[in-house]
């Protein structure tokens, strides 16, 4: 099988992609990405001369380097999105037209291809905020609360509307807050692995009681790949952790881990619209499929905060001028960037 992997450069692309050549021994792999500041392929530097793997440089929004790109593939996986909720508060047309526009391309170039598989790679945040206990189905309205959120499930119903109308051989995947190697550090987990590292404050939201379902990234691939290979078209499946934990009680625990002291923490203004629960019910994916996850939270963090630990060269390969930017402008003077974000909503 020769599967396209869009964004395979990224955090969960580059992780499946390692996963998918190691479990699949005949499967050759295609990695479409644009290289955007969030894209590396030192995360891929260990398959790279592989023949089994290709790399092509592109735009997913580019409706002919995509037909290219997906010339002779079985399969395509699209993990491609601009997917950090707080750029789409800040910019939200590049994530409209990536991930909107960007997933029309795919399914129209893989529909003229008559590629036999398309899996599109989704969110919890979909479903939007949840009551306390509460945890969503694939059924549950969604609700999406953020750009980020109204994009990726704008393209959910693309996916959709591709299989109702054209009897296109699509599955999506929704899966909860992935955590693990290779994760940029504008994210949750590695900024405060990262800052925790270098004695710097932890910026946490509000008051760092937002609840999210915890997936290690290799549990998630494990999903990916069974839903691909066995999943029924047209089907929805979440793939979620065992664990439910604040925002609060993880940065405790990761200060822990590194046995630095719980002072490096700094509440910060929180953002618009945030969400305070997702959860999701894999009930569906065990039972068809049999996937569980196996990673628990406190060995999979464990892990995780080892590996930032012993890569602080890829940590510091990745903190380029660009995230510096980022990082100064909406953690470091956040209240003045929010300021301006409330004053452009009066308008």
């Amino acid at each position: 099988m020769k599967v396209l992997v869009t964004g395979g450069a990224g955090f969960i692309g580059s992780n499946f992609i390692h996963y998918l050549l190691g479990a699949r021994k005949d499967c050759h792999v295609v990695n479409f990405d644009k290289l955007t500041y969030a894209g590396n392929l030192a995360n891929l530097s260990a398959v790279a001369a592989t023949p089994r793997y290709a790399f092509i440089r592109g735009d997913i929004c580019d409706p002919q380097a995509v037909t290219a790109a997906m010339q002779g593939c079985d399969a395509v996986i699209h993990f491609a999105a601009e997917s950090h909720v707080d750029r789409s508060i800040y910019e939200p047309a590049p994530v409209i037209q990536t991930n909107v526009t960007g997933t029309f391309h795919l399914l129209q170039a893989a529909r003229e291809l008559k590629v036999q598989r398309f899996l599109h790679v989704s969110t919890d945040e979909v479903y939007g905020d949840l009551l306390p206990g509460q945890t969503a189905d694939e059924e549950f309205p969604l609700k999406p609360s953020s750009p980020y959120s109204a994009s990726k499930a704008s393209s959910d119903l693309l996916v959709h509307s591709f299989v109702r109308t054209y009897g296109f051989p699509a599955v999506i995947t929704r899966s909860s807050n992935n955590y693990g190697p290779y994760q940029f550090p504008e994210k949750f987990l590695p900024l405060i692995i990262m800052n925790a590292l270098s004695d710097k404050p932890l910026p946490i939201y509000g008051d760092g009681g937002q609840q999210r379902n915890w997936l290690h990234v290799e549990d998630n691939c494990r999903g990916v790949l069974a839903v691909l290979e066995k999943g029924s078209l047209g089907a929805v499946y979440n793939i979620g952790g065992l664990d439910v934990m604040d925002n609060l009680s993880m940065v405790r625990r990761v200060l822990h881990l590194l046995q630095k002291p719980e002072s490096l923490m700094r509440h910060v203004t929180d953002r618009p619209g945030h969400d305070r629960r997702y959860a999701v019910n894999c009930s569906k994916l065990t039972a068809e499929l049999g996937w569980r996850p196996r990673i628990a939270l406190e060995d999979g963090l464990r892990r995780t905060v080892a590996w930032y630990t012993q890569n602080t060269d890829w940590l510091d390969s990745v903190r380029d001028g660009r995230y510096r930017t980022y990082y100064e402008k909406y953690y470091e003077n956040r209240d003045a960037s929010l300021g301006a974000v409330a004053a452009a909503r009066k308008h």
